[in-house]
């Protein structure tokens, strides 16, 4: 695992005040964090309305949660990270009867104004992961972005890729440790 920054260290902190109930850490984290959370939910369902009641479910689940926060297992950031993308994908697969856009677009939408989502992919977190993805085989690197950015099933992976499903969560698999493997480094 890589060495905490100091904010990241701090975020861990507010996450541990929170887990004890304490309302201001929560407000401080919200602060420190809800423009990132709010890219991560507006980039995968591309609907502000829909972005915003992704992000009021995680943070409901960020309060009630907070004591399963592992600091050793993940960064606070990771850990919030995840509850948002969890929401977003919750709301893609309840709308599932609308038809996706073509999950290949999506490395090629615009944003035309400055968001959080446009923030948060100026991030040095996001170039690293994104230089990360680009080691990966293009066919597992399509397959890890649809999973991750438009909450597709191994199933629907597999279909669309031709390929045994069984295949499918071995290229999943392998490619999130070769990740893990470089954002450690």
């Amino acid at each position: 695992m890589s060495t905490p920054t100091p904010d990241g260290e701090a975020l861990a902190r507010l996450l541990t005040q929170v887990a004890k109930g304490d309302e201001r850490a929560f407000e401080e984290l919200y602060r420190r964090t809800s423009a990132r959370l709010f890219g991560v939910c507006l980039r995968m369902l591309r609907d502000r309305g829909e972005a915003e009641e992704a992000l009021q479910d995680a943070w409901t689940s960020a309060w009630r949660r907070a004591t399963s926060f592992d600091a050793g297992k993940a960064s606070a950031m990771t850990w919030l990270s995840t509850l948002a993308r969890n929401k977003a994908i919750d709301r893609l697969r309840q709308r599932r009867e609308q038809p996706l856009d073509d999950p290949a677009m999506l490395d090629l939408l615009v944003d035309e104004e400055p968001t959080p989502a446009a923030d948060a992919q100026h991030s040095q977190d996001y170039r690293r992961l994104r230089d990360c993805l680009d080691q990966l085989e293009p066919r597992q690197r399509r397959s890890v972005r649809e999973a991750f950015f438009s909450g597709a099933t191994y199933n629907e992976l597999a279909v669309r890729c031709q390929v045994p499903l069984g295949t499918m969560k071995s290229w999943i698999r392998r490619s999130l440790l070769q990740l893990r493997t470089c954002l450690d480094a």
